[in-house]
């Protein structure tokens, strides 16, 4: 079992950051990448979730995806695309593709550059749109990469890592 992210994943950016939670934005081969600030006491640990389940409907666009705590029993419904979906279901059941799709582009490209995927965390939700990032480690530095919630979770099965969502998040969710 994965253990959630802590203070020993901090990179040169967080290290200079004033206070838990803040980022500095940077440029890092042309993409927005964010230090990682800190864990705290005044900062929840992120929870460890993993996908129960994939809903997938033919006759519509939308398809939704199950994330539940590892240790516990909430669930967060997640809609995705369908190529998304098919994505992760193919993963999900170990059906070859002939040629890498997109998250398996992601994950090797990552590799081939150095980097190694630590975990993806949803990390925000707002007005009913969820946010995800991408966390990889790369030269002893972790950087976060924004990226939507379906590629985060295809991304994470195909890479098999674990899938974090913020207590805050997780509370938002169910309140809905």
């Amino acid at each position: 079992m994965f253990a959630p992210p802590t203070d020993e994943y901090l990179t040169d950016a967080a290290e200079k950051s004033q206070r838990p939670g803040e980022c500095l934005n940077r440029e890092v081969h042309g993409f927005i990448v964010q230090g990682v600030a800190p864990f705290s006491a005044s900062r929840p640990v992120p929870i460890q979730i993993e996908l129960k389940r994939i809903i997938i409907n033919e006759i519509n666009e939308d398809q939704i995806i199950v994330l539940g705590e590892v240790d516990g029993e909430r669930s967060l419904p997640i809609v995705i695309g369908l190529f998304e979906a098919t994505s992760i279901d193919r993963r999900v059941k170990g059906l070859p593709s002939p040629r890498p799709l997109t998250h398996d582009l992601v994950v090797g490209a990552i590799e081939m550059l150095g980097g190694e995927i630590q975990d993806v965390m949803i990390s925000d939700l707002e007005s009913h749109t969820y946010f995800a990032k991408l966390r990889v480690r790369q030269d002893g530095e972790l950087v976060e990469i924004d990226c939507r919630p379906s590629d985060a979770v295809a991304i994470a099965v195909t890479a098999r890592v674990p899938i974090y969502v913020n207590e805050s998040v997780m509370g938002e969710a169910l309140d809905d």
